[in-house]
């Protein structure tokens, strides 16, 4: 596959591509996770058949980019900002049209996003807002974010097929907030099959913090394999 870099609406931004795509996986990252992108990428390679673009870009203000809305602090001292819908915008309105005009030929591909954390949970909030994506993976997602359960509770999300997970230990944690998180998807994957939503609950083990990369990979797998055999 060929890799470029560039900035787009002042995001630096990385693509992985072959010719002729048949989808567009997309994921929001961190520092560490856009060091990791090259094995991540070739994991996903050595699972699928499909030619495929891969487009990931850095979040700089990772609480006020990628949060739905205002919430006090759970961890630390840095309360969490509403960027959420910002930065959904920039996806489809700016990073979609311009990497599938340039590397796709504006062909309308189906579109998978992906994130981890709290980009996991972006992830499932956007599937909520549009149904512009094809499917979506939600990877160890901050599922216990305050308000969330509520709002998941009382909105349906758009995206037809949803890959969850979690790490075994991220539940057994002091944090009573973050402790949360156990119950919480296992709630969210319940509503997902209620709501007919093609879905799956995949358990990892260790704690939040293990083997992100590959954990992502197994996410976006899934969905391209939901997406293509469906």
């Amino acid at each position: 596959m060929k890799k470029e870099s560039f900035v787009i609406g002042q995001k630096q931004c990385v693509i992985y591509h072959d010719d002729k795509p048949e989808y567009i996986l997309l994921q929001p990252v961190n520092d560490h996770e856009m060091e990791n992108l090259d094995r991540q990428v070739s994991l996903i390679k050595a699972e699928v058949s499909e030619s495929f673009m891969f487009v990931a870009f850095l979040v700089e203000r990772w609480n006020q980019e990628l949060s739905p809305w205002n919430a006090l602090p759970v961890f630390g001292q840095e309360s969490f900002g509403e960027g959420a819908g910002e930065t959904l915008r920039f996806i489809s309105e700016k990073l979609i049209p311009l990497t599938t005009e340039q590397y796709a030929s504006g062909s309308n591909l189906p579109v998978i996003l992906g994130g981890y954390s709290l980009a996991g949970l972006f992830a499932l909030w956007s599937a909520g807002q549009t149904e512009e994506f094809s499917a979506v993976a939600a990877v160890s997602p901050s599922v216990w974010f305050p308000g969330w359960s509520d709002y998941a509770q009382e909105h349906k999300l758009k995206t037809e097929r949803i890959y969850l997970s979690l790490g075994r230990k991220e539940e057994k944690t002091r944090n009573k907030i973050m402790a949360a998180v156990g119950d919480c998807i296992r709630e969210q994957h319940k509503r997902l099959v209620e709501d007919g939503i093609v879905s799956v609950l995949e358990w990892n083990e260790g704690n939040h913090f293990q083997k992100s990369d590959l954990r992502c990979a197994k996410g976006f797998v899934w969905c391209v394999r939901n997406i293509v055999h469906i």
